[in-house]
């Protein structure tokens, strides 16, 4: 697995190209997660886009094997914006399909206008675009103080999935992978994402745009996702049935179809 040596620490990435030969210069698709978890929550995409597109799959800076991390680092969502450019750079894609998930999908939002000219599509998975608008974000450090990281774990399980939601193995990983994080970045990043104001800048995104959420999400609710998605024009928005703030791999074979259909329709 490639990793990328930065200034602030390594950045990890991994990068698939099993498109067939008859696709001689396959689109980049472009995963980032949000807080807690590692590349691995995409693993239910992977089989749908990997026929259609190349995709290069990050760990946020913090977790997997993007870490250490140095306890005065300073976090901010231009600098996991520029993480992300970096390693599009390193992996030699200039444009691409940008797939985020929950502050992963923020950062879409932010290079959406900032840096639209990279962007080929934008797909935002739970991904809150003002972080006044995130239910229960404050209270994270008061969990993680008292409760440690098994019970923020704890918590954050119940807002991602309805029970039986997915398969017993993944729960067990996706706890055991936050239960793992270190509570500096988890709380340093809930510090920053609470800071983020896109409201303004939304109007002015003309990248093709999918929001996509759940309709069970106790972090961000549809009415919360209704807003950002009434914001930025010509966005479509998808809402599963059944679905918590961790619809990406609870339904991630139905979105990754929806994110192909709309990329499709689009002629990219």
């Amino acid at each position: 697995m490639p990793v990328l040596d930065t200034p602030a620490g390594p950045l990890r990435y991994v990068a698939h190209d099993l498109t067939p030969p008859w696709i001689p210069e396959p689109e980049t698709a472009l995963f980032l997660h949000g807080v807690g978890i590692e590349h691995g929550i995409w693993a239910r995409w992977l089989p749908i886009l990997g026929a259609r597109y190349r995709l290069v799959l990050m760990d946020m800076r913090g977790y997997g094997g993007s870490r250490p991390v140095a306890a005065e680092h300073e976090w901010s969502i231009e600098g996991l914006a520029e993480d992300t450019l970096a390693v599009a750079d390193a992996a030699g894609v200039e444009r691409f399909h940008f797939i985020g998930e929950s502050f992963g999908g923020a950062v879409g939002y932010w290079l959406a206008v900032h840096r639209r000219e990279r962007l080929r599509t934008l797909t935002a998975c739970t991904a809150p675009h003002n972080g006044a608008r995130i239910r229960g974000l404050p209270d994270w450090r008061g969990i993680v103080e008292e409760r440690g990281m098994e019970g923020w774990s704890a918590k954050m399980m119940e807002s991602r999935f309805a029970p039986q939601a997915i398969r017993a193995a993944e729960w067990r990983w996706f706890d055991a992978a936050q239960r793992a994080c270190d509570p500096g970045t988890v709380l340093g990043q809930a510090d920053a994402l609470l800071t983020v104001d896109m409201t303004g800048g939304l109007p002015g995104i003309t990248t093709p745009t999918l929001a996509i959420g759940g309709d069970s999400s106790p972090v961000l609710p549809p009415p919360v996702l209704a807003e950002t998605h009434a914001l930025i024009p010509g966005a479509a928005l998808r809402i599963f049935d059944g679905a918590r703030h961790g619809v990406v791999l609870s339904h991630g074979e139905q979105a990754a179809r929806t994110m192909l259909t709309f990329a499709e329709a689009q002629g990219a």
